[in-house]
């Protein structure tokens, strides 16, 4: 498959595409019952990759995204998230379907997550003649933690751009994820899982290649290491600008936000603040609606710190 080439293309997004069905439910964890009454039920595309695209774009930075798609109702939604904003999407086919999710969140905006393992999988790839072409015409890319990523990797390494992924809830020892951080320039990950974040983000970096490693930590802030100073660093979270009402997004908002200042030449400590900043903004979107955060929104919050 060829596409157009995009000279000025600014972030390769790859995978992460899919669809998420949003349940409203009035506590967490959900006692058990025979049946539950919600406040409502509601299915719309955005996952990880999405998220990430589309905050990158509202940032100002060319995009351009690829993932597989199914022939189904959750692909057409995928579809047309990307055509009303504006992004660039190279689709390729998936056998068993778009990827999907359920998502129970509570009134605090906490989430519980169900993915259907059942769609996508180890079958699929992105073509090597397609990574390069689209490479070729980046600054940056960033590689999203499902099966496609996983066999593009090898190939990007092979290619001069810088990469960056996102562990999400990265144990600090499942060798899955621990390939996507040995393959990349910066490594987000959720301090969620981790026993000893700073321990984590050092064994990232001793894996080689990362220079920049993060871990978010909530209202808590997150841990900031460089292989420039060596030290782990806190950073502090931002106060979210309304009340926070639902948390699904709110790490690849902080990602978006980091990469925004860190291609734009700002130094990690000041990527972290912006990362903060567009993060707290996510938590205060519902997961039923798209509205990141735009550049001049952030600087003019930036301002402020």
């Amino acid at each position: 498959m060829r596409v157009p080439h995009h000279p000025e293309l600014g972030v390769l997004v790859l995978g992460g595409a899919g669809v998420d069905t949003i349940v409203q439910v009035p506590q967490l964890p959900l006692p058990y019952a025979d049946s539950h009454l919600v406040p409502a039920i509601t299915t719309r595309a955005g996952q990880t990759g999405d998220f990430l695209a589309l905050g990158l774009h509202a940032l100002g930075l060319p995009v351009h995204h690829v993932d597989v798609l199914g022939d189904d109702p959750e692909g057409a939604l995928v579809r047309a998230l990307h055509e009303t904003s504006g992004i660039a999407f190279t689709e390729l086919p998936s056998s068993t379907g778009t990827k999907r999710a359920v998502n129970l969140v509570d009134p605090a905006g906490r989430r519980l997550s169900l993915y259907d393992v059942s769609r996508g999988g180890e079958h699929d790839r992105f073509p090597e003649p397609l990574l390069a072409e689209l490479a070729a015409g980046c600054r940056h890319v960033h590689v999203c933690i499902t099966h496609p990523g996983a066999y593009a990797l090898a190939r990007l390494a092979d290619l001069a751009v810088t990469v960056s992924t996102d562990l999400h809830n990265w144990d600090g020892e499942n060798p899955y994820h621990e390939q996507f951080a040995a393959a990349a320039d910066v490594v987000f990950v959720s301090a969620t899982a981790l026993a000893d974040p700073e321990a984590a983000l050092r064994r990232v970096l001793a894996l080689g290649r990362a220079r920049i490693a993060v871990a978010t930590d909530g209202d808590r802030g997150g841990f900031l290491l460089t292989r420039d100073d060596g030290t782990v660093r806190r950073f502090a979270a931002v106060a979210p600008p309304r009340p926070v009402v639902d948390s699904n997004g709110a790490g690849d908002a902080f990602a978006a936000g980091f990469l925004y200042g860190l291609l734009t030449g700002l130094p990690p400590e000041r990527c972290a603040t912006y990362g903060a900043i567009v993060g707290a903004h996510a938590c205060t979107v519902a997961a039923t609606e798209v509205d990141p955060l735009d550049r001049s929104a952030l600087l003019a919050r930036a301002a402020t710190f």
